[in-house]
């Protein structure tokens, strides 16, 4: 059973009642009536092949309080398209949004000829595209997100996700999920090897007496890399949205700039998590974790920048030094988590991904110093209004023709009916 202890500067809603989630459901149903709840689903057309998905359309063909589910598919072509579409017809109110649609392609286009750079595929771009969508037809009040790759889904988890946002006695604006990442082991090596230890390290120079706001923010998540969260539509339309692996920190610094702490939460939605896991890529520091590292150490930084911090040459040299010897006595923790427990603990595998995380934020440090004002993030939706007029709506109505005339070729770069 979870505990109800209260620490950091965000609320935390524990689940201590594993019983209750009928009773969720059903307060969830009013709520929709009055304030619509549509759930975002990022997804590469490569997920459709696995176990994950099959099990989340499953659970979500019963869920009957949410106004809409959409589904950001990303690297598909027409065949793959139309597979998809039967693929979550069992879903109530499902809208497909294609990145690969010829009419996206014009979209992408036109925001690209008015210096909108969002053209880069991933994660971030999805989940930019589908808000922009969900706001776009102006019904939704809260906009839930999770990943495709989620193998310990069910009922429970997505109405607890909806649940503090969605509610009206609330006054919270984000929510951020959060659960044990274990499986015969300790999982989650870049939130418990890396941000932990990195925000920590960067306290010392940050902040008065070893305290930062953004940092002291940051680490009152249990999980902050967690890629569940709920958002108020208000909100979600002044976020910036990183495009890279730096999204989930990222999006935490945007609402820490846009909102206030007292109405930040986290929820835990399920005991035990476990997803498709990145490889280290100790060897590789444009893959896996290694590239992660870097996108987050950048996102750090540069909000820490951003929040008035100067860094000097001579500290940025000192953090991955820091930060080692932070990562290192965090493993011995885990060790003794693990050992009582009664899991797996790897300690050299433990050990090498600190060394290769450590070179992560070497690069990103570098990085940083020579562009200490750049970071790639699409622009809030606010202004691509004001940039481009009608852009939303154009955006809704793409997707509803590409939804509509689903049995399509492209033949000769021209959309043509299928005789």
């Amino acid at each position: 059973m979870a505990d109800f202890f209260q620490n950091g500067v965000i609320t935390t809603l524990n689940k201590i009642r594993t019983d209750n989630v009928e009773r969720l459901e059903a307060q969830l149903r009013r709520f929709n009536e009055v304030s619509p709840i549509s759930l975002l689903l990022p997804c590469l057309y490569s997920e459709l092949e696995g176990p994950a998905l099959r099990n989340i359309v499953d659970v979500l063909s019963k869920v009957d309080y949410l106004d809409e589910i959409v589904v950001v598919l990303g690297r598909a072509h027409t065949s793959e398209f139309l597979h998809a579409i039967d693929f979550f017809s069992p879903l109530r109110n499902c809208t497909i949004l294609w990145l690969d649609s010829p009419r996206m392609k014009a979209i992408f286009k036109l925001l690209d000829e008015n210096e909108i750079q969002v053209n880069i595929p991933g994660k971030g771009q999805a989940v930019w595209i589908g808000i922009g969508y969900i706001l776009g037809k102006r019904r939704a009040d809260t906009i839930v997100l999770h990943d495709c790759d989620i193998l310990t889904y069910d009922s429970g988890f997505i109405a607890r996700l909806c649940y503090p946002i969605a509610n009206p006695s609330f006054d919270y604006e984000f929510t951020k999920g959060f659960y044990a990442r274990a499986s015969n082991r300790l999982n989650g090596r870049a939130s418990r090897l890396l941000v932990n230890p990195l925000s920590r390290a960067l306290r010392h120079h940050a902040g008065q007496g070893g305290k930062h706001p953004f940092l002291d923010y940051l680490d009152s998540f249990r999980y902050a890399l967690a890629g569940e969260m709920a958002i108020r539509r208000e909100l979600a339309r002044i976020n910036r949205i990183p495009m890279d692996w730096g999204l989930e920190v990222g999006t935490l610094a945007e609402v820490f700039r846009n909102s206030s702490t007292k109405r930040v939460c986290q929820v835990e939605v399920c005991d035990v998590y476990d997803h498709k896991h990145q490889d280290l890529s100790a060897d590789d520091p444009g893959g896996g974790l290694f590239r992660m590292s870097i996108d987050i150490t950048r996102s750090i930084l540069y909000t820490l920048a951003s929040e008035g911090v100067s860094f000097s040459a001579g500290f940025i040299r000192s953090l991955t030094a820091a930060y080692l010897r932070n990562a290192q006595d965090a493993i011995v923790h885990y060790h003794a988590v693990a050992s009582y427990n009664g899991f797996q603990f790897d300690r050299h595998a433990e050990e090498t991904a600190i060394e290769t995380f450590a070179e992560g934020i070497k690069i990103a440090c570098e990085v940083f110093l020579q562009e200490p004002l750049e970071s790639p993030q699409a622009p809030n939706w606010n202004r691509v209004a004001a940039a481009v007029p009608g852009l939303m709506g154009q955006l809704v109505q793409a997707v509803a023709e590409d939804n509509a005339n689903p049995s399509v070729e492209i033949l000769t770069g021209e959309l043509k009916e299928r005789v």
